[in-house]
């Protein structure tokens, strides 16, 4: 059973949205952001990228309706928003290659800034589609029971798949 209620849900269909998901920076924003609002400044130290190009990104993000603005905070040298995402979780019904590629490369960045050792594991197993259902089944619980830690602590990843490979 889900813990995600419907409104934290947002599904993927757009093209705009497809394209503003096909960019290792705009994925890796938007796993910063679900951490909560945040700003351009933060932002582009969290992820180690200047702020033009955070900026940039942010903009076809919000265009495509994934973020959107969340308030500002008078600072000395003006006003800082902060961005938040516009849903918890994305769903995409049918993937796009560009858009898988760039979460990827967005992942594969991460890992190699993460500060700590991480599990990354690759297997090809037979599976019959019963077997390989039931597994799906399984790992999208084990991903939705998930509890957050109620003091908090660093925000880990965690990317799940199971695919049948292609001729097979």
């Amino acid at each position: 059973m889900s813990h995600q209620s419907d409104e934290s849900v947002q599904r993927i269909s757009t093209p705009q949205q497809h394209t503003a998901l096909a960019h290792p920076t705009r994925q890796r924003l938007l796993f910063a952001l679900s951490g909560g609002p945040s700003t351009i400044s933060r932002l582009a130290a969290q992820l180690g990228v200047n702020k033009g190009s955070v900026s940039h990104h942010l903009g076809a993000l919000r265009e495509a309706g994934l973020i959107q603005e969340a308030g500002t905070r008078q600072v000395r040298g003006g006003t800082e928003k902060y961005y938040r995402r516009t849903a918890e979780r994305l769903v995409l019904a049918r993937p796009r290659a560009e858009g898988t590629a760039a979460l990827f490369g967005a992942v594969a960045q991460e890992l190699e800034r993460s500060p700590a050792g991480h599990l990354l594991t690759l297997r090809h197993i037979r599976l019959s589609p019963a077997k390989a259902a039931r597994l799906a089944k399984a790992l999208a619980e084990l991903v939705d029971e998930a509890e957050e830690e109620p003091e908090g602590g660093p925000v880990h990843g965690l990317l799940v798949t199971l695919y049948q490979q292609a001729g097979t």
